[in-house]
């Protein structure tokens, strides 16, 4: 299962679509906050609530959710910080029965607050006096729920252009927006609960959900589970985190090419110094964790022509992304790793992370907070959030090696990578926050399980 994310301006065109068939701005607003104030009634129950509006159509969606809301019993108040602005939102005011405080140091606060101020389209902060007002009552409830996406945040970016409280629930519609999965909005947002309102969305921007993985085949062997096989360095610690992880995470065999044997891997593991890279059977070849400073290695990788995973220390060496034009790869950089290769790509995340996957050819695993899949074709997938205690030595290697087992096992390089990061994130849930990565690799079997 995946969810559909669309930036501002593909959300804009998706309403104006709804509205050029007929159906009316009033009506879509009325669907926003009537979804709006179920979210917040099935979170919250009968909790005494006060709505902070603005002038445009988030404001609006905070007026319809305060009629819905008093109709079901819940003691209602609204704030509002000026009087409403477009017309789709007076239209919503205008249907508000209720009393509207003007929104200031006088504003008492309430256990439940919904921040309806500004929504997706914001590109400038908040007055330091509005979000002085926004930290108070904020601070002073006992749940916090926001509208579309938290006041003060950028959509498309993640970007906090002011300070910005965190929620306990944020309530979007039609489709998630980048900021829902991007850092530091994303962390900012709390659970986020999708909405329909009747908008046709067409987008090949997703949150990845759980994998559909292939069903064993009972006649099947080890070499249709798939051949990893993969290239030892320097440093045989990652080589064999990323090892264990191809395992673990179902191939069917794992193969390590190494000239001194590496300790605590598995029996199952072979490790060897004389298997060659023109075998067919290999699903995959897996370079670059523990590399160190032998380019040679990749050089040799890149002589293969069996579909390959590039990370670490082999990123940093390649040098010019066209060498990795017709190799069927997939390459996994943090921030710093895709900066080295790509130089200073211009726009947000997601934009540098597809102009990555169209100049290389390769299906990028933009890892971070916020880790994203960006495909040569267009298709961007946003991770759902991870544990935290994911950023520790070692977990990147894991998600090497993930990769490499699902593309081995007959998954399409993008399918692979999604699925190995939904996976990975999952597998770190099931570990707790103490982890390591050894330990990471022991829960990939729950992991899968669990699907």
């Amino acid at each position: 299962m995946t969810r559909p994310i669309l930036t501002t301006e593909q959300m804009r065109a998706a309403e104006q679509t709804a509205i050029d068939a007929g159906t009316p701005i009033e009506e879509l607003m009325e669907r926003a906050g009537a979804a709006l104030a179920d979210a917040v009634y099935r979170f919250a129950g009968p909790l005494q609530a006060l709505i902070l509006t603005g002038p445009g159509n988030n404001g609006g969606d905070g007026y319809v959710a305060a009629r819905h809301l008093a109709d079901r019993g819940v003691k209602v108040r609204v704030a509002a910080l000026t009087e409403p602005k477009s017309d789709a939102a007076k239209w919503a005011r205008s249907r508000w029965s209720g009393a509207v405080e003007v929104l200031g140091d006088e504003t008492a606060p309430e256990p439940l607050v919904v921040d309806a101020l500004f929504g997706t389209g914001l590109k400038h902060g908040l007055e330091e006096a509005v979000t002085k007002q926004l930290f108070r009552l904020r601070g002073a409830a006992m749940l916090k729920v926001a509208c579309d996406v938290p006041s003060g945040v950028e959509t498309d970016t993640g970007a906090e252009l002011s300070e910005v409280p965190s929620f306990d629930l944020t309530v979007t519609f039609g489709a998630l927006k980048p900021a829902h999965r991007l850092h530091p909005a994303m962390h900012k947002c709390g659970r986020v609960v999708l909405a329909g309102i009747g908008v046709g969305v067409a987008t090949s921007w997703y949150e990845i959900g759980p994998p559909l993985l292939p069903p064993l085949d009972p006649g099947g062997h080890k070499y249709k589970r798939g051949l990893v096989h993969a290239l030892a360095g320097k440093m045989p610690g990652a080589i064999a985190l990323a090892a264990k992880a191809a395992a673990r995470a179902g191939a069917g065999y794992v193969r390590v090419s190494t000239s001194r044997s590496i300790d605590g891997l598995p029996s199952a593991i072979v490790q060897t110094d004389t298997a060659t890279l023109d075998d067919e059977r290999i699903g995959c070849l897996l370079v670059g964790p523990g590399m160190g400073d032998i380019p040679q290695l990749l050089t040799l990788a890149l002589t293969s022509h069996a579909p390959k995973v590039i990370d670490a220390d082999a990123i940093t060496h390649l040098g010019d992304p066209e060498r990795l034009k017709g190799q069927e790869a997939s390459i996994t950089p943090h921030e710093g790793e895709l900066r080295k290769l790509f130089g200073e790509l211009a726009g947000s995340k997601p934009e540098r992370a597809l102009e990555a996957a169209r100049r290389s050819g390769a299906v990028v695993v933009y890892k971070g907070p916020d880790t994203l899949i960006a495909s040569p074709d267009g298709s961007l997938g946003f991770a759902p959030p991870a544990p935290a205690w994911l950023a520790t030595a070692g977990t990147g290697d894991v998600l090497t090696g993930m990769i490499a087992a699902l593309r081995a096992g007959g998954l399409a390089n993008w399918d692979a990578a999604c699925a190995a990061v939904w996976l990975h994130g999952r597998a770190a849930e099931i570990t707790g926050a103490q982890m390591i990565a050894d330990d990471l690799v022991q829960a990939i079997p729950k992991a899968i399980a669990a699907l």
